[in-house]
């Protein structure tokens, strides 16, 4: 180290070695900083994880609404439900077939996206149509009583 003159020897000033690695230190703590600050601004990386957390746990508690559903439904139900099930699903294969020869292509394109989606979240639309029969039996059986 050298000694400023004008500080008469009571400040050492740093050697060119030592700003260096104080550079250094300073872009590595300040390359830092900025990826936590671009981190915290990313909003659209933190809207996704969230969705992602909130997704996962309703999928969780879909799963166990349709497992307590499974359990308290009679045999009987369950069987008309399944024929249900397949005519909804040979009903809605019609109402495709009739609109993929009919909509304009834009359309079918969109209509073709969404049911892609619902295919995703396959799960989650199950648990969701058994649910709502489980209400839908439950607020039948406090009809008749």
């Amino acid at each position: 180290m050298s000694i400023n003159p004008q500080d008469n020897g009571s400040t050492p000033t740093p050697g060119p070695e030592e700003l260096r690695e104080q550079v250094e230190g300073t872009r590595e703590e300040l390359g830092r900083t900025v990826e936590a600050l671009a981190a915290k601004a990313d909003v659209k990386a933190q809207v996704q994880e969230k969705a992602a957390q909130v997704r996962s746990q309703v999928q969780d508690k879909a799963a166990e609404v349709l497992h307590l559903a499974q359990e308290k439904t009679p045999e009987p139900v369950r069987e008309k439900a399944a024929q249900t099930k397949e005519q909804i699903v040979q009903t809605a294969a019609a109402v495709a077939d009739k609109f993929q020869e009919k909509a304009p292509p834009q359309v079918s394109e969109k209509a073709y996206e969404v049911a892609e989606k619902a295919r995703g979240n396959r799960g989650l639309v199950i648990a969701g149509v058994a649910a709502s029969f489980a209400v839908l039996l439950l607020v039948r059986r406090g009809r008749r009583r």
